[in-house]
Formats: C-alpha cells, sequence, structure tokens
C-alpha cells in the first residue's frame, strides 16, 4: 500500500481493522451518520498513550454530544487492545494496525523510533460524517499529546 499525502480537506482513506467492539470496523460505515475522530497512538500500555487514551475516555460524552465516535488505532495487537481496553474501561474501539498498512496510508508511521521500526506517530484526524477531513494533527515527537480541546472546536465547527 502507498503512502498517499493526507491532509485537510481531502476524503478520508477508507479501510477496514479488527476491532476491540464488535469484530471490525469500516470508516465508511460512518460515513453519512457521524464524525469520526481517529486517534493513532505508538504503543498499549505505554505511559503518554494511556494518559491519551484515558482523555478521551473521560471526555467521551462531550465528543458524543458532538456526533464523533472515537476510535484508536495502534500496531498492537487486538488481543493487547482487548487487555488494554479492559485495564482501563475504554469503551470505544481501539484497532488493530498490525500490518501498518493504515498508518502507512495516513503519512503516520515512524520507519525508525528510536531502534523500534513501523510504529505509529501520534496523530489526530477528525473526519466530518462526509468523509472528508476536516483536522489532521501528527507529532514527530511521541510524548506529545494532542490538544483535546482543539479537538472539540473543530468538532463543533463542523
Amino acid at each position: 500500500m502507498s503512502t498517499i499525502a493526507i491532509d485537510v480537506g481531502v476524503k478520508a482513506p477508507d479501510f477496514t481493522l479488527p476491532s476491540t467492539v464488535g469484530d471490525k470496523f469500516t470508516l465508511s460505515e460512518h460515513f453519512g451518520k457521524e464524525n469520526v475522530v481517529l486517534s493513532f497512538y505508538v504503543f498499549d500500555f505505554s505511559p503518554v498513550c494511556t494518559k491519551e487514551m484515558c482523555s478521551f475516555r473521560d471526555g467521551l460524552a462531550d465528543l458524543e454530544k458532538l456526533n464523533a465516535r472515537v476510535v484508536g488505532i495502534s500496531i498492537d495487537s487486538l488481543w493487547s487492545h482487548k487487555a488494554f481496553a479492559q485495564s482501563l474501561n475504554i469503551k470505544f474501539p481501539l484497532l488493530s494496525d498490525f500490518n501498518k498498512e493504515i498508518s502507512r496510508r495516513y503519512g503516520v508511521l515512524y520507519e525508525d523510533l528510536r531502534g523500534l521500526r513501523g510504529v505509529s506517530k501520534r496523530s489526530v484526524f477528525v473526519i466530518d460524517k462526509e468523509g472528508v477531513i476536516r483536522y489532521r494533527w501528527v507529532s514527530e515527537e511521541p510524548g506529545n499529546e494532542p490538544n483535546y480541546a482543539e479537538v472539540q472546536n473543530i468538532l463543533k465547527s463542523i
């Protein structure tokens, strides 16, 4: 799968991945119904990723009021995701991009992160109901968290 330019204003590339909620998650099934917040993260159980997923968990009711579905994505296995979600009481889907295809497609795959090859960059995409990317944030530094208020403000403006 080739890397393509993913930026604000373009149609989000569709995908289907294994999910902790149901068997699978297909992005396009949400088009026409709700906005989607895709949150790529580095690893289950790592300190910053735990804080990030807990921040989305704690703000989930507010995001749902803005007609948004939150989805976490990393290269971890579905089994790791299930243990991570259970340990933190995360009810939104965590998707396994184990083969790294979607992270690569969205342009958020580290080829080398401190000796680790092929992990997702911490990044957030807000996709509107029509499937258009309305917000893109990608961090080159894995310790940076997204601006959660900015994500909410984008959703309020849609």
